[in-house]
């Protein structure tokens, strides 16, 4: 399955499937929002909101949010449950991480991105998008993101596309090695590595938190 096919996939689980995460944020989210209050962030780009939960948990604790994602229906049901929860922080953008981010230099304080890494996207992608999301951030803003890893049962099994990128039930999962998350940490300073488990198989997974550099 190509990656056009897979954001189709998407698109159609989000039309089938409007609660299929749930109303509650996530745990990583919790994390992120505590972590961006500690360093005084404001502005949060959230990448892959999805049907925003996370999004919403992360207006509802204050901070101004710029939630995107590849679909347009999940980000219609997403500025549907803010204006129901009369959440004005909350503001919504299609965007494809396919492409360069359509962001002016240094316009937020943090970036969040549960899942969305660890898409069916070539490692050279998942690369540029990083330095992309550097050049977001402010200098001395917090990048928190989640990926399966490959310590995962998945792993190593079903429809295999290279790069370690591997298909089950229709969805491809790039796992990531420990050596591309220190790859991706170049030029950031890596604070946390977390190893954590979600779901019934269970997902194995890394929360990585790293800061960029700072002015001067």
């Amino acid at each position: 399955m190509g990656q056009d096919a897979q954001y189709e996939h998407w698109q159609r689980t989000y039309e089938a499937h409007p609660g299929m995460y749930g109303t509650e944020p996530s745990a990583p989210a919790r994390y992120a929002a505590d972590v961006f209050a500690r360093v005084g962030a404001q502005d949060v780009l959230e990448l892959g909101a999805g049907h925003g939960r996370d999004a919403l948990y992360f207006a509802r604790r204050g901070f101004t949010v710029l939630a995107t994602d590849f679909s347009p229906v999940g980000l219609g049901r997403l500025a549907e449950n803010a204006g129901a929860e009369r959440l004005g922080r909350v503001a919504t953008r299609v965007v494809d991480v396919r492409e360069p981010l359509p962001f002016a230099p240094a316009s937020a304080d943090a970036v969040f991105a549960h899942m969305l890494l660890c898409m069916d996207l070539p490692t050279r992608r998942i690369e540029q998008l990083v330095a992309e999301v550097r050049r977001t951030l402010r200098p001395g803003g917090t990048f928190v993101y989640t990926v399966r890893h490959t310590g995962d049962a998945h792993y190593g099994t079903g429809l295999a596309h290279g790069d370690d990128v591997y298909e089950h039930g229709g969805f491809a999962v790039h796992f990531f090695s420990r050596a591309l998350v220190d790859r991706l940490a170049e030029g950031w300073t890596l604070q946390e590595v977390h190893a954590f488990e979600e779901g019934a198989l269970p997902r194995r997974l890394w929360r990585v938190t790293m800061t960029a550099p700072s002015a001067g």
